[in-house]
């Protein structure tokens, strides 16, 4: 196209709708480079400038940065290649982000506003501490909470799995109950334990000979399933598969077989072990009876054992 043909800055602009200033903008930071410029240094643009300037004021209307915009426009097909596809969903996670933490937040400030006076202090302390980060709550204090509580030396594979088992996640959009369990259950588990005597945990927990925790857990983990269905029913703790696979996970660890003998040793044992039933309890406020935790799985096994 002549020079003469191209419009000036301004015409651009006021093809546009913008001011004269974003197009330098968008011009000096090469997103929108002009096709000629005169002996006297004015900038010329042609007709394809204006579907570019639309593209780039599309995608900042839309959140997306700079230099994501520049990721785009490198393309050929501003909106059909990888950088495009990138860019659009890292926004779309960074907003459901932003979502979540408002959805919080405005669930926190609805239980401080319905609130007796009275309460009002703790509510603060206690959803001010999982909200403080302008993020969604996260899980890392009770992630170090079971790493405290879990044996030694468990593979790393063994740790996750019952991380995932036992750690719940922030529901995005939370009840105020739900809200103020997880603000709970955040404070108990980040509570300082250094005054407590002893170490806290379950005898099987030992590493002696004899002793292997990994297989522990793991079979554990099939008892917990079987009992779940009867949880959800509502049965009294009893007798059956799920009882035989929660004693058999124990044998198995220790290396003895399952006898009489050696279920009336493990229900004492059991019985004596420390209990976390305030965290398991703050978790099913969270993720509601429908979904019978490993905590109230292991109540209702103890209790069939004994």
């Amino acid at each position: 196209m002549p020079p003469e043909q191209l419009w000036s800055i301004g015409e651009l602009a006021g093809q546009a709708g913008v001011t004269v200033k974003t197009v330098r903008f968008y011009s000096d930071r090469g997103l929108l480079p002009e096709a000629y410029r005169s002996a006297g240094g004015h900038r010329r643009y042609g007709p394809e400038a204006l579907e570019r300037l639309r593209t780039i004021r599309s995608l900042r209307a839309l959140g997306l940065g700079l230099p994501e915009v520049a990721r785009v426009l490198r393309e050929d097909e501003p909106t059909s290649g990888g950088a495009w596809e990138d860019a659009v969903a890292g926004r779309l996670r960074e907003t459901g982000t932003r979502l979540a933490a408002l959805r919080w937040q405005q669930t926190a400030l609805q239980l401080l506003h319905e609130c007796r006076p009275e309460e009002r202090a703790e509510r603060l302390r206690l959803l001010g501490a999982v909200c403080a980060t302008g993020a969604p709550p996260g899980t890392a204090a009770m992630a170090r909470f079971w790493r405290r509580w879990l044996p030694p030396r468990m593979p790393a594979r063994n740790v996750a799995r019952v991380l995932e088992l036992a750690v719940p996640q922030p529901p995005d959009d939370p009840t105020p109950e739900q809200a103020l369990a997880f603000a709970r259950l955040h404070a108990f588990v980040s509570a300082d334990c250094s005054g407590r005597t002893g170490s806290g945990q379950p005898a099987a927990h030992r590493t002696d000979a004899g002793h292997r925790p990994a297989v522990l857990y793991q079979g554990l983990e099939e008892a917990y399933a079987l009992a779940a269905p009867h949880l959800r029913a509502g049965r009294a703790p009893q007798a059956g598969e799920a009882l035989d696979c929660f004693v058999a996970a124990y044998a198995t660890s220790q290396q003895v077989r399952d006898t009489p003998a050696f279920r009336h040793r493990l229900a004492a044992l059991l019985a004596a072990d420390p209990r976390i039933d305030h965290y398991w309890d703050l978790v099913t406020r969270i993720t509601g009876p429908s979904h019978p935790t490993p905590g109230a799985s292991h109540a209702w096994l103890t209790t069939a054992l004994a």
